[in-house]
């Protein structure tokens, strides 16, 4: 996981670094049609695997609960913050 970690955070690096190269800025439609392809060959990975497709229920409900509580989790620190740093002060 690390390793994955790392690699993005090279990515990011080496992407702010060739910020200002034509060819890279105009290849962000490619990557899209790319992350596309790629999240359909996941789909179909693990539409074709017998386990995960056998679990799905349980498996669907952690996921729910886990998105559910990071986005509550996220919304109200978002709040915190905004009340806190960028709210209007006047009375």
């Amino acid at each position: 996981m690390f390793i994955v970690i790392g690699i993005m955070f090279g990515g990011i690096v080496v992407g702010y670094l060739l910020r200002n190269v034509k060819l890279l800025q105009e290849i962000g439609k490619p990557i899209s049609y790319t992350i596309i392809l790629l999240l359909f060959l996941l789909g179909w990975s693990v539409g074709g695997n017998r386990e995960i497709m056998n679990n799905l229920p349980a498996l669907g409900g952690q996921a729910f609960l886990i998105a559910f509580a990071g986005t509550l989790g996220s919304a109200l620190a978002a709040w915190v913050v905004y009340h806190y740093f960028f709210k209007d002060k006047r009375h």
